[in-house]
């Protein structure tokens, strides 16, 4: 058999599209010079809840022009050579009566708009809401507790404990993320309680310390389902700002398929035959995750291919 090339699609909320000239962080005189400019595009962050404009089916990402006027703004990048920064005017009661964001749009959940938007708005948003949700809850070093201010540019904070002194860095959760199937035909599902009616996805964990992504994914499907898994294969990754997690997808195969659930994790597991996903009617009570999850792309990327 023949290898056939893979063309990498990068999963909703990934491919950012700017550069995030890294290096710019650390040159105060630079950065001063970006926020006076009046090439300055800013992205605000009410309480990570993003700014739209336009209809309801096809919104748009809002990037307020001009310097930036708010307190530590955080620099994203460069687009199209202008400076991107985020900015967190989570301490606005009203945001939208604000005289720097009036008539600029709505504040809406990434989560609801994210997959109607066009993928590097998307992206962007959510580069935006990860980076300001981090820095609103590292405010205080989590050594001494003593305050602790935003260096580099928002990528990081250090203590302002002089016997501290500790510097902090952004944090990313990682999380496994996998559709376990049979090698029949069927594929395994699960279903939390707090999800809408009907709706099951494929299985999801964090990573613990000292331990791999393969052994995370045999873990997690045990832990959840009494299911021993094998031929653990990685397939794509998705940036999950909600809050701070990225979220890596495997496949796996089944060694047994008898399901012991833990209630504590899953409200029900069934294993679901490929030809009754591909023939899903709306009078069908099982419902498919979100189309801008991983987890949706690991359903119908398997269903392609078999």
């Amino acid at each position: 058999m023949t290898d056939r090339p893979t063309i990498y699609t990068p999963n909703i909320y990934a491919g950012v599209p700017l550069d995030r000239a890294a290096h710019l962080r650390k040159d105060p005189s630079w950065l001063a010079g970006a926020l006076a400019s009046s090439t300055a595009r800013v992205v605000p962050v009410w309480r990570t809840r993003n700014l739209v404009t336009g209809p309801a089916e096809e919104p748009r990402a809002v990037l307020r022009p001009g310097p930036a006027a708010w307190t530590d703004p955080i620099f994203l990048g460069l687009m199209d050579d202008a400076p991107v920064f985020a900015a967190d005017v989570g301490d606005l009661e009203q945001p939208d009566e604000h005289p720097e964001l009036a008539g600029l749009g709505r504040f809406e959940d990434l989560r609801a708009v994210g997959p109607l938007m066009e993928r590097g708005e998307a992206a962007l948003l959510a580069y935006a809401r990860g980076i300001v949700w981090w820095n609103v809850r590292h405010r205080h070093c989590g050594v001494c507790g003593s305050p602790a201010a935003s260096v580099q540019a928002g990528h990081s904070r250090r203590c302002t404990n002089p016997a501290c002194e500790t510097q902090h860095f952004p944090r990313t959760d990682p999380a496994v993320i996998m559709l376990v199937h049979d090698g029949a035909g069927n594929v395994l599902l699960g279903r939390q309680k707090a999800w809408m009616p009907g709706m099951h996805s494929v299985l999801a964990g964090f990573v613990e310390p000292g331990e791999s992504l393969e052994e995370a994914v045999a873990r997690e499907v045990f832990e959840e389902t009494g299911v021993r898994v094998t031929d653990v294969r990685y397939r794509s990754s998705q940036p999950w700002p909600f809050p701070a997690s990225i979220m890596l997808g495997f496949t796996a195969r089944a060694v047994n398929t008898d399901l012991t659930i833990d209630p504590d994790e899953l409200e029900t597991a069934l294993w679901v035959a490929s030809d009754r996903l591909r023939t899903l009617t709306p009078d069908d009570p099982l419902r498919l995750p979100r189309k801008d999850s991983i987890a949706r792309r690991l359903i119908e990327e398997w269903l392609a291919e078999g």
